[in-house]
């Protein structure tokens, strides 16, 4: 995340900040928009995205302006969870930021997110998660689609080692949003997923597992979150996580507010709840999103509602 210019600043991207020109992308292969999202054909992203490639990837900023939170976001409704799938750890808590060592689930349901945008190469961070169609990531909404346009070229890589892929490189067939932020980017509402092609016959959750997921599960929780940070003091090449109990944005949005360091890259990474530090399983509830240049050190996500189930359950049997 970087923090700079307004009052706040959205974790879009992911890779290291480099001095001077951006890493310019080769000609990207357009997407074809569709109700509620972008559609791919994934051969087209085949050989795109060498280890060069990705560890060049450029962060883009989104900054929003106070007054800019959205309309309010409904907080009631009845709580419901999709169970997780089974594929030494820390146990320092509260956690303000520092490498998984733990091993378990999340090493390989978490991962960086690659794309194209305008005419850089970006990325951000993402989970596998528990769908009907065990093909589904879940992201930040801004690592979909920003100022119109959905982005390019789309993959997740679970497991991101250093431009290694060791669970291969997963390419979107189709991305979507909530429809607050495809429609008007309610930071409320920045979620994003996206349906991943199979590989060699299996699907991602066959291969990597997936983590649950829950939604209207309330605030003030004892909260894990990952990414994949780049902006110093990190380097995108490894998972981090922080840990702490998560409170409540009282300014802008009505997001989840957690004690975190992380820095740009870290968009679209999983927070949980109920987390097994064990076996690195747990339920999501939110996404890192932004940080208040004001606040340093505190992270803010989004709050899985209605709105959020409802672009869940389309992406989840897509």
């Amino acid at each position: 995340m970087n923090r700079h210019r307004t009052a706040a600043s959205v974790l879009l991207a992911a890779g290291a900040l480099v001095a001077g020109v951006l890493t310019a992308a080769a000609p990207s292969v357009a997407a074809t928009a569709s109700e509620g999202g972008a559609s791919f054909r994934p051969s087209q992203t085949q050989g795109f995205w060498t280890p060069e490639r990705m560890r060049a990837a450029t962060p883009l900023d989104l900054t929003a302006a106070p007054g800019a939170g959205g309309r309010a976001v409904a907080t009631t409704g009845t709580p419901t969870t999709v169970a997780p799938t089974a594929a030494a750890s820390p146990t320092a808590f509260p956690q303000a930021g520092g490498a998984w060592t733990g091993g378990g689930a999340v090493v390989r349901t978490s991962g960086r997110v690659f794309f194209t945008f305008g005419d850089r190469t970006a990325s951000c961070s993402g989970d596998s998660i528990s769908s009907a169609n065990g093909s589904t990531v879940i992201t930040a909404g801004h690592c979909v689609k920003y100022q119109g346009s959905w982005h390019t070229n789309w993959i997740f890589v679970p497991a991101y080692d250093n431009g290694n892929a060791p669970y291969g490189q997963w390419s979107a067939t189709k991305t979507s949003a909530t429809d607050q932020w495809a429609a008007g980017e309610d930071m409320n509402f920045d979620v994003g997923f996206a349906v991943v092609a199979p590989q060699n016959g299996k699907k991602l959750s066959e291969v990597v597992g997936a983590q649950g997921i829950t939604f209207n599960g309330g605030y003030n929780k004892r909260m894990y979150a990952f990414g994949f940070p780049a902006a110093a003091p990190y380097d995108g090449t490894k998972l981090v996580y922080c840990s702490g109990n998560s409170g409540k944005d009282f300014l802008l949005t009505k997001d989840h507010s957690l004690g975190c360091n992380m820095t740009g890259g870290s968009s679209g990474g999983p927070w949980f709840q109920d987390f097994n530090e064990s076996t690195g399983l747990g339920n999501q509830v939110s996404v890192n999103s932004f940080g208040y240049t004001f606040l340093p050190n505190r992270m803010y996500g989004p709050y899985f509602g209605n709105e959020v189930k409802a672009t869940y359950d389309k992406a989840a049997t897509s």
